[in-house]
């Protein structure tokens, strides 16, 4: 009896300790971000004021669906020595953020938070939820998330049938079912011809190969301004009896709301979605 009112009474602190620290929590009010995606979700969940600075990518709309609403913020060159002197109060990085930058910045008492690569929608919801509480704005990443998996469903239904796509940018290169491109790919509608390849992540898809798959859409992704050789091979008259499409890669690249948008844009050369 004693070990059970012991136990209990444990227990009622761990709540309590855990209700004291969650009411408790002072939100971080000079934020930097390090990464583009970070970037993204810190503008639509934080307040503008506890924005100190964002990545310099941010502002390129090739790559950002916020581009232009990255306009009001500072931007940083993502130099620890630049960061320090800024005194933040919380740094959020991407895993693939310069590693000395984060390493410096951590052994100087700089908290930094890392943002792992989302590779489906589950781990768009995580982020959101991550950044919400992070932010001190968790009520805001709970409406988000709620809206998030009602459009989600709406996008969902409807479907019977799967035409074959393929997903297909500069120097041949392809993006399997592991990974958020193929999973906008699914939840749009259609099958990705790297399923009948074995290739569940990234690769190059030679020319050859796509040609004798046959898909039923091709997908590309949008050219930057001048020439490039990379590009060259999405010019290539064995594309041209194909069924293609171009979308805007800012959209597909982070794990964020935004990636809905995409998914409606596919679905418009969805034999069954686009007629809707």
């Amino acid at each position: 009896m004693l070990v059970f009112l012991q136990l209990f009474k444990n227990i009622l602190g761990n709540v309590a300790l855990l209700f004291w620290a969650t009411f408790t929590y002072a939100a971080p009010q000079k934020i930097v971000s390090l990464n583009l995606c970070t970037d993204q979700l810190l503008m639509l969940l934080a307040d503008p004021n506890q924005i100190a600075s964002l990545s310099k990518i941010v502002h390129d709309p090739n790559v950002s669906f916020l581009a232009e609403k990255s306009t009001e913020f500072k931007k940083n060159r993502g130099d620890a020595e630049e960061i320090f002197i800024d005194n933040p109060d919380l740094v959020v990085a991407g895993v693939y953020t310069e590693k000395a930058t984060v390493q410096i910045l951590q052994s100087l008492g700089v908290r930094v938070e890392i943002f792992p690569i989302e590779q489906n929608f589950d781990d768009i919801i995580q982020n959101i939820r991550k950044m919400g509480l992070l932010v001190g704005h968790s009520e805001r990443s709970e409406r988000m998330i709620d809206d998030f998996n009602i459009r989600l469903e709406e996008l969902k239904s409807g479907i019977t049938e799967r035409p074959r796509a393929a997903i297909y940018s500069a120097n041949g290169y392809t993006t399997g079912t592991d990974t958020m491109s193929g999973q906008i790919l699914k939840i749009a509608g259609f099958r990705n011809i790297t399923e009948e390849v074995g290739m569940s992540f990234g690769g190059t898809l030679p020319l050859e190969t796509l040609v004798m798959l046959q898909p039923d859409l091709v997908i590309t992704g949008k050219a930057y301004p001048g020439h490039s050789r990379s590009e060259e091979i999405l010019k290539h008259p064995a594309l041209r009896p194909f069924k293609s499409i171009t979308q805007t890669d800012a959209k597909w690249i982070c794990g964020t709301p935004a990636v809905l948008d995409a998914v409606a844009e596919l679905q418009r050369a969805h034999p069954e979605k686009g007629l809707r």
